[in-house]
């Protein structure tokens, strides 16, 4: 291409990309679809927002759905398919990624920009006033954000596997680093960054007489400072406080005032954050409409993968869930008034692993549900398959500590679960008896079940401890023992023990001193099918889903190397009754 093309070239690209006029015709089914691609918006502070809106070819006024994403706009599909449906939708790039102005800093801009942007979308000549949110994971953090800034014309939101408190469901956990998700999440949004700002030394202004060709640099590549900032600011607040509480979804309940869809699933990293946030608002949304219309819908897999297949599990056809085919009917059912049927069925429903089948209950925890406190119980010890730790509902009378030695230098890896972040990171259920043969992972199982035992709700564990060092982690894992032998994980959990009293400040144990900490093991809906036993995992790392704990206080935004090995121990005895703590519903 002649030089004066090329330049004419990149001078008509800019302006298509600020104008906003590029546009494109689609047919989806017997509907014209008009794409707009790039259209401006600007937001209160004068940043400009870039946006891809599919319309109806067609004269009228629609309801728009609109989705604010940090994944680039142009990978969204579901456009077409919605304007078939009668509605508009609008992908937009959030600030400072990809298309749109300004700089990437997670969350920092969410609020007011997703009010600025539902308010810009109500007003365009083919809305009729009404605007529904869509998108998952951070896509569906920032329809919650937005929706905590109550913008007047916000009408509903469909948040798919959203966290509801960013301190406790993403960055930490327990208090623990989430290492591999934080690492490899900060490293893949980084890309853009870098992209962006190296695109003004892509053409070279100017000439050296003094360097010849061959040492050319290409591209001036910077240094990794700007990349990422905001993943060394978590590292520094490893506390619950103001950093964290300004962004917490659970902090600002009462400001939502909207119907909400909350989909969310079971070996998902925000598994947890789905379900409060449907509890949350529920119990303080800040109207009737947002009190009344919450609903919840939990599958299998979300982040660790759609099925029917999850992790070594083919649950079958039936736990699939049509992301799109769910939109379309709440939309029309909270947006247009339609009556499909909707508005009768109970607020939420559960895909029980095992059975694989769905349940639907009105309520979190499900009221039916007994609480059963599974004790935990050893003579000579329950370290690995070899020992004889167990489980029963009978509670321990005289027995001896369990203790085992972790050494940071050796942590026992992740093996499934809601592990995210990394490619090779298995995700779901997989078989954990190579995990189990280690003398520093203790194991507690009940004996075969005569009839199947279904958990629905949370699992937590109520452990006595002690540890010779000043802090230490203790992790749970809740496993499915089949008549073959396969265990495979179900839930999982850890615990900073300095953050035993709070997340929002640390204190350091007495080495030698028993504590009665609570671990939260996450929830389930999972029936122990007969001829299977419920597994108890207990050790001290889960790496590289969570950082290692180096046992001498100090944490994850520190520089320390130096590491302690330490000698924890579990009681359970008649005055340190450790339990497993799960929800069972009964026999039909």
């Amino acid at each position: 291409m002649p030089r004066a093309g090329f330049f004419l070239f990149l001078t008509l690209a800019a302006f298509f990309v600020s104008s906003g006029r590029s546009e494109e015709i689609l047919l989806e089914g017997n509907t014209q679809v008009v794409v707009e691609r790039n259209v401006p918006m600007t937001t209160r502070d004068g940043v400009t927002l870039r946006s891809d809106v599919f319309r109806p070819k067609a004269d009228g006024k629609y309801p728009v759905i609109l989705e604010r994403t940090p994944y680039d706009k142009r990978i969204e599909t579901f456009g077409p398919k919605l304007v078939a449906n009668g509605y508009v939708m609008i992908v937009q790039d959030v600030r400072g990624r990809n298309a749109s102005e300004g700089e990437w800093y997670p969350l920092r801009h969410e609020a007011d920009d997703g009010f600025d942007s539902v308010e810009w979308a109500a007003g365009l000549p083919y809305a009729n006033g009404k605007v529904g949110m869509y998108g998952a994971s951070y896509v569906a953090v920032t329809q919650m954000f937005a929706a905590m800034a109550s913008p007047p014309h916000l009408a509903c939101i469909m948040p798919i596997v959203a966290p509801s408190n960013i301190h406790e469901q993403w960055v930490y956990q327990g208090g623990a680093f989430s290492q591999a998700l934080n690492q490899g999440w900060s490293s893949s949004l980084a890309i853009n960054v870098l992209e962006r700002r190296v695109g003004g030394s892509a053409q070279p202004s100017h000439w050296e007489m003094k360097r010849p060709p061959v040492s050319y640099p290409l591209l001036d590549l910077g240094t990794a400072a700007g990349l990422a900032d905001y993943y060394f600011d978590w590292l520094k607040h490893p506390d619950y406080d103001e950093f964290w509480k300004a962004w917490s979804i659970e902090e600002h309940f009462s400001q939502i005032k909207v119907p909400g869809l909350h989909l969310g699933g079971w070996y998902d990293i925000f598994q947890e954050g789905t379900i409060r946030n449907f509890t949350g608002i529920t119990r303080q949304g800040g109207s009737v409409a947002a009190r009344n219309g919450q609903r919840l819908v939990m599958m299998v897999g979300g982040h660790a993968g759609p099925g029917p297949k999850v992790g070594e599990v083919d649950y079958g056809q039936g736990c699939v869930v049509d992301w799109g085919a769910l939109a379309l009917r709440w939309y029309d059912y909270v947006m247009k008034g339609v009556d499909n049927g909707m508005g009768k069925e109970k607020p939420i429903r559960l895909f029980v692993m095992g059975l694989n089948a769905w349940d639907e209950e009105n309520a979190w925890p499900v009221t039916r549900a007994k609480q059963a406190r599974y004790f935990l119980h050893s003579s000579s010890g329950a370290n690995s398959l070899k020992g004889d730790g167990s489980l029963s509902l009978s509670p321990p009378l005289a027995e001896p500590a369990d203790r085992f030695v972790y050494n940071p230098a050796d942590p026992v890896s992740t093996l499934g679960g809601p592990a995210f972040g990394d490619v090779h990171l298995k995700q779901g259920p997989f078989d954990q008896r190579e995990i189990e043969k280690r003398g520093d992972v203790l194991v507690y199982t009940t004996p075969a079940f005569e009839r199947a035992v279904t958990l629905v709700g949370p699992v937590t564990l109520d452990l006595f401890v002690s540890s010779s060092a000043v802090d230490t982690d203790f992790t749970g894992k809740l496993v499915d023992v089949s008549p073959d032998g396969v265990a495979r994980n179900v839930a999982e959990g850890i615990l900073r023990v300095r953050y035993r009293q709070s997340r929002e400040k640390a204190v350091v144990m007495e080495p030698g001193k028993v504590y009665r900490v609570s671990v939260e093991v996450g929830s389930t809906a999972q029936a122990f099918l007969a001829g299977h036993q419920i597994r108890l995992e207990v050790s001290s790392s889960n790496f590289p889903r969570f950082d290692r704990n180096l046992n001498t206080g100090t944490d994850s935004g520190s520089p320390a190397t130096a590491y302690l090995s330490a000698t924890n121990s579990v009681l359970h005895d008649a005055g340190h009754p450790s339990a497993l703590c799960v929800e069972v519903l009964p026999l039909e």
